[in-house]
């Protein structure tokens, strides 16, 4: 049985930005990976393999994860591959997840593979990097190299110096931890990074594919997020410019609540039954990303129905304006 998580939805941002810039991706945190490339020969993503690949293994659902065929330089193999994971939280279970498609992935295509990972969790010192085992005399010993996110938090003038679009995928990760629990204070850092964005000089694509990262990111509740909105608007005339139309913001901010709205509902349905589909039309109503996360979450952690309403209409409260 595949352990479906209502999550996965929601971690779309994340598998998107690594397919539209891979190259950069590998430049960023795998240097030395990426010099060996020939990236003269366009990469294929095999992102329906790798489902078959382990479809039939409970191994979790995390944040993203891609299988990569590429071409190295040498000639050597005429393609290999790259499996890459990306980790949200810390969980104990990674080494042997990392293991176990590494090696469904080489039986399938007998080419090698190389597996990376990408931590995003706040824990410093959790850095697992390889799995294995030894019985009468037989070893098996799988490395594999690690990123940490949290690390860049103190290389942050390389990252406001750097053109590379993964140096605001991770200026976005790292403001995301740092203002969880201060909202206001996340409004003026998410604007901070529109500005870098447009003071760079980024191609209007860029800035549309990157907004829609900050965005899902750094969501905020309906309230400051138009404060936000206003504060854009105004930031794209002083630049004389204007890269985001309200149509391109109404999309992105509709699209977050769609796939919210998506998960929440497998959610209800896996942990809850008929019960949990009950609470569907009252949830459907909200407009506020900030509260369909807290609902998002609160499936995981509440035992019962009741529970879970308490959390949201609580959340609801909360941001009601005032009168």
């Amino acid at each position: 049985m595949i352990n479906e998580n209502p999550q996965t939805e929601y971690d779309s941002p994340w598998k998107q930005i690594l397919q539209l810039y891979f190259q950069d991706f590998m430049l960023f945190f795998f240097p030395q990976a990426y010099e060996q490339i020939d990236w003269t020969k366009e990469p294929e993503f095999l992102d329906k393999e790798l489902e078959q690949v382990v479809r039939d293994a409970e191994l979790g659902k995390h944040l993203a994860d891609k299988l990569v065929k590429i071409y190295l330089k040498n000639g050597e193999e005429n393609w290999v591959l790259i499996h890459l994971e990306i980790q949200a939280q810390e969980d104990s279970d990674l080494p042997r997840r990392m293991y176990t498609y590494n090696y469904r992935i080489y039986d399938r295509y007998k080419r090698s593979v190389a597996s990376l990972a990408i931590l995003g969790d706040e824990r410093v010192n959790w850095r697992p990097s390889q799995f294995g085992y030894e019985l009468f005399e037989c070893s098996v010993n799988f490395q594999f190299p690690v990123i940490k996110l949290v690390d860049y938090s103190q290389r942050l003038s390389e990252l406001e110096s750097s053109r590379n679009p993964f140096a605001t995928v991770v200026m976005a990760h790292l403001k995301a931890i740092e203002t969880r629990n201060n909202r206001v204070e996340r409004k003026q850092q998410k604007l901070v990074l529109v500005r870098r964005l447009y003071e760079q000089g980024f191609e209007r694509e860029d800035v549309l594919n990157l907004l829609a990262f900050i965005d899902w990111m750094l969501t905020l509740p309906l309230d400051l997020e138009r404060e936000f909105q206003h504060e854009v608007e105004q930031l794209e005339a002083e630049q004389r410019m204007q890269y985001v139309t309200s149509f391109e913001r109404f999309g992105i901010q509709k699209g977050k609540l769609e796939a919210l709205l998506k998960g929440i509902s497998l959610g209800l349905k896996l942990k809850f039954g008929s019960e949990g589909q009950n609470l569907l039309p009252e949830i459907e109503s909200i407009q506020d990303v900030s509260v369909l996360e807290d609902i998002l979450s609160g499936i995981e952690t509440s035992s019962n129905v009741s529970q879970l309403r308490q959390i949201y209409q609580s959340s609801t409260t909360d941001t009601q304006p005032e009168v």
